[in-house]
């Protein structure tokens, strides 16, 4: 028998579609994690308003949270999956950087580190994203292989506009 592997993942979107919002997004991203076979969601972090990072172009701020899973899908099986939703929401990749309907990142996959042509783990930028340690931090001070704790990455981080949404 497999053991399950706790896995935490990065939702985003800034980008509605139709009549969509990207807080719908992420509310059908997060069951379609919890409904993936071998996989059962354990919590969910809040949804932080955040500012762009990195981008070049004006774009609308995003809607972020993190997921933790616990999974006995291979990695690379999961990765695929995390792929399919994203189409499934119509993501495109004009350019770097660009406005999404919805952005999944594999941010850990228990304490595996790897590098390949399509994917890195841990995350690569994890460690320096406020967006995604402070959702993190909801759930757990993960230790991220390589960079030392959640909690630890957040303070060597530039400061960040990152700001809890009031439940509905």
């Amino acid at each position: 028998m497999t053991l399950p592997v706790r896995a935490y993942i990065g939702l985003g979107s800034n980008r509605g579609h139709l009549h969509d919002n990207p807080r719908r997004h992420l509310e059908q991203a997060i069951a379609q994690l919890a409904a993936l076979p071998q996989t059962q969601r354990i919590q969910s972090a809040r949804f932080y308003h955040t500012t762009p990072h990195g981008v070049s172009r004006r774009q609308p701020s995003y809607l972020n949270t993190v997921v933790a899973l616990d999974t006995t899908l291979p990695v690379g099986e999961l990765f695929a999956a995390l792929r399919r939703i994203e189409r499934e929401h119509r993501r495109t990749r004009p350019y770097p950087n660009a406005p999404r309907t919805l952005d999944l990142d594999l941010l850990l996959y228990g304490d595996r580190i790897s590098r390949s042509r399509k994917m890195t783990l841990p995350h690569p930028r994890l460690h320096q994203r406020p967006f995604v340690l402070i959702p993190l931090l909801d759930l757990a001070d993960a230790p991220i292989p390589g960079k030392g704790r959640a909690t630890a990455a957040l303070r060597r981080c530039a400061p960040a506009t990152v700001v809890a949404v009031q439940e509905r």
